[in-house]
This record gives structure tokens, C-alpha cells and sequence, in this order.
């Protein structure tokens, strides 16, 4: 079998990883791919984005299945036009991916729904969005409604601060037209957890639940990032709070999609607060997270190629899925500067030497320059460890993390920390 991996960071390395393993895949490509993927599967220079020039690929280089991980291509519809080529796409269509792409459309089905949240209002007219925050009581939350690169999330903490982010999302592009409707919400307060599940749009098979860290520095503080770290399992997910996820959010989400005519199928991310009132949905994403997913897959037993075709065919009830009963970390190296503005191209040292102690290093933002692996993105290497405890796998991280070296490499110390 021949597949086509879509993307080319550190989600996308976890993937084509466990893909690798897989007896009845004998060729992976992967568009755009990295420096790390490129060791184990064959990639090829189109961008996710590239719509046209990823279809051009696969007419003239058939695929059995082409798995469409980022959000991007999602929102864009790249699964609907492989579907209309009869090609088996992994991945929710664009009408169903809006869960994610539009803030504001995921805020009202949570509305209408009844599926726990916070309170919220949705502003297409900076003018009405001020107005409202007159006398608010603070901290609030504000969304870019759009995708955003994982950074549209600001927590404001005082009436000033909130009518600067306004004036930036909504009249100073500051996230492009993803901001130009926004969404301010209730600031929850409680652990926070996410749990990603694989969903067929009739069944739903949870992983195992994360939590992860978007802050750039430590003590979550600094601006919002992609993600700087994440361990699994969360120590506030227990069975009970489980068992009313299910009931309350996860199967009420997809009835919910299906009711709306946008049947999910792929892989729903569910990122939830804890709240002394229950769980509620601070947002959904509808794909693998990242770097959650570099934290879970090395768990994960069962062949994920047999799990991607299940959802494609809507089989998903006749499969077990399997887990390694143990913990894991995974922290990310980044560029110095990050989320802001950074220089790429530095020589990256000491993965060879981390990997031969039983870490895995994700690659995200990577490339190859006169044979050597160079920084290429903001956030750069993924290191991941599993153990019999968070600590203990975190502490296997942390024990490797300074062996790899490049200029102004910068990491959190406090992953898994709570």
C-alpha cells in the first residue's frame, strides 16, 4: 500500500512514524515533510496548502489512502475534492472541520446543542465588540473566530488590554481575516484537559486524555503558542469526569454535527476545563493536536492504518484500539524569539546522541542544508519519553533535553509540573 501523509511538522512525524510501523504500508510520501521525515518516508516540495498541485500529485502518482492532518488544507476542502476523485481521504470534510475553522460556528452548535461551555458573545463589528466590554468583569477571553495558528486565544485581564486586542484582531489584521469576528468569552477557571478521540461519525474511541502547554514561558507565562509541551495521562481525568464527557460532550458533539449535516469523521480534539461547575469546551480542533499527538501515538499498539481505514469506512465499532498501559512527555525546542519573530537555518546538534538514550525526537520545524539538519520553523524538535509515571517520563526528557544544541535554542522547565 501506498499513502500520502498532508503536512510537515512534528504531528505530521508522529504519523508517518506509526504509519511506518505498519506491515501492509510499504511506501509513505509525505508534502512538504521535514528533515526527519524525510528519514523515513519520501517528500515531496508541495505546500499543505498547495490544493491544486497536492491533486496534480496524486493523479500521477496514485494512492490508497492520502491523510489529511493539518487544519489548513481541512478548511479548504482538500478531503471533499479527493473524495469527488474517488481517492480514500482520512479526515473530516471542510463543512465538518468548521468545528475548528469557525470558532463562532462551534460556539453556537455548543449553544444550541446544550454541550457545556462558556458564556460568550460573537462580534463582527468592532464597535458593538467595544461597547459590550464596557463594565465587564475581568479576566475575559478573545478569539479570533478563524484559524489562527494556535496563538488567536488572548486572556485580557483589564478593560485597556481588551480594547487593544480588539482594536488589533479586528481593525489591524493582527490574525488576517481569521480575526475580523471574534468571540469573547467567560474565563474558566480549573485544571484544564484535552482528550482527542477517533470518530467514524457514529462511534467515538477516546485516546488516552493530555494536557498541554500553550505558553511560552514558564509558569504559563508569555504569549500563546502552538504548544510548548504536553504529557499524558492528565491527573484530573478520572473515570467519573470521563464517563460525563461522554455523555455530556463527546457523543452530543457528533449527534450534534450529524443533525447539521456535517457528518465528522477523523479526529476530534477536545480541550476542556475542568470548572467547579463540571466540564465545559473551551474549544474543539478537528485534527491530531499538536504536540499531543507526539506524546500519544508511541503509546498507541493498534496498526493506525487499520484505525484510518475503520473511519473511512464507518467500521469504527468493529475495531479494538490498543494502548500501552504507561505515561509520557513530550517538550519542544523552539527558536529563540518564538512566537514572534525568529531566525531559521541554524546547524542542529545531539539528536543522534538523544536518540540512542531512548528518546524520541519529533522533528517540526527542520530542514537539510549542505548535509546538515538546520532550524526551519519556530518550533523545531519534538523530544518525547514513556515511563510508568508523568514524572518519571518527564524527568527522562529533561535528563536528554541539553544534549541537543542550536543558537538561541529556548524550551519550558516546567512541563508536567502540574
Amino acid at each position: 500500500m501506498k499513502v500520502l501523509v498532508i503536512g510537515g511538522g512534528g504531528r505530521e512525524h508522529a504519523v508517518v512514524k506509526k504509519l511506518s510501523e505498519s506491515p501492509k504500508i510499504n511506501k509513505i510520501y509525505c508534502t512538504p515533510g521535514n528533515a526527519g521525515i524525510s528519514q523515513i518516508a519520501q517528500c515531496i516540495n508541495i505546500k499543505a496548502t498547495d490544493i491544486d498541485g497536492i491533486l496534480k500529485f496524486v493523479d500521477e502518482n496514485p494512492m490508497d489512502m492520502v491523510i489529511v492532518t493539518p487544519d489548513d488544507p481541512l478548511a479548504l476542502g482538500l478531503v471533499d475534492k479527493l473524495n469527488e476523485k474517488k481517492i480514500r481521504a482520512f479526515g473530516p470534510v471542510a463543512k465538518a472541520a468548521e468545528l475548528e475553522s469557525s470558532k463562532a460556528f462551534s460556539k453556537n452548535l455548543m449553544k444550541k446543542y446544550k454541550i457545556p461551555t462558556g458564556d460568550f458573545e460573537i462580534f463582527d463589528n468592532a464597535e458593538n465588540a467595544l461597547k459590550y466590554l464596557k463594565d465587564k468583569k475581568y479576566p475575559l477571553v478573545i478569539k479570533a473566530s478563524g484559524l489562527a495558528l494556535g496563538k488567536g486565544v488572548i486572556i485580557v485581564s483589564d478593560q485597556e488590554q481588551a480594547e487593544k486586542t480588539i482594536d488589533q484582531m479586528m481593525r489591524n489584521d493582527m490574525f488576517g481575516t481569521s480575526g475580523h469576528t471574534v468571540i469573547i468569552e467567560e474565563f474558566l477557571q480549573g485544571p484544564e484537559v484535552t482528550v482527542l478521540a477517533f470518530t467514524d461519525g457514529n462511534t467515538i474511541k477516546t485516546m488516552p486524555s493530555s494536557q498541554d502547554h500553550k505558553r511560552a514561558l514558564d509558569d504559563d507565562k508569555g504569549l500563546n503558542t502552538g504548544g510548548m509541551g504536553a504529557f499524558s495521562p492528565s491527573r484530573h481525568y478520572t473515570k467519573d469526569i470521563e464517563d460525563y464527557c461522554i455523555n455530556n460532550i463527546f457523543y452530543p458533539t457528533i449527534k450534534a454535527m450529524k443533525k447539521e449535516d456535517r457528518n465528522f469523521k477523523g479526529v476530534i480534539y477536545f480541550q476542556m476545563m475542568l470548572t467547579k461547575d463540571g466540564p465545559k469546551v473551551i474549544e474543539y480542533n478537528a485534527r491530531f493536536g499538536d504536540p499531543e499527538t507526539q506524546a500519544l501515538l508511541p503509546l498507541l499498539k493498534t496498526d493506525l492504518y487499520d484505525i484510518f481505514n475503520a473511519i473511512i469506512d464507518e467500521t469504527l465499532d468493529k475495531i479494538d484500539i490498543i494502548w500501552e498501559n504507561k505515561a509520557s512527555a513530550t517538550i519542544v525546542l523552539a527558536s529563540g524569539g518564538y512566537p514572534k519573530e525568529y531566525i531559521k537555518g541554524f546547524k542542529i546538534t545531539g539528536i543522534d546522541e538523544v536518540q540512542n538514550n531512548g528518546i524520541t525526537v519529533y522533528h517540526m520545524g527542520t530542514a537539510i542544508k549542505d548535509g546538515n539538519i538546520v532550524t526551519n520553523g519556530g518550533r523545531v524538535l519534538c523530544l518525547t519519553a514513556t515511563a510508568d509515571n508523568v514524572e518519571d517520563a518527564v524527568a527522562k526528557v529533561y535528563n536528554n533535553i541539553e544534549k541537543i544544541n542550536f543558537k538561541d535554542m529556548h524550551f519550558r522547565r516546567d512541563i508536567g509540573k502540574k
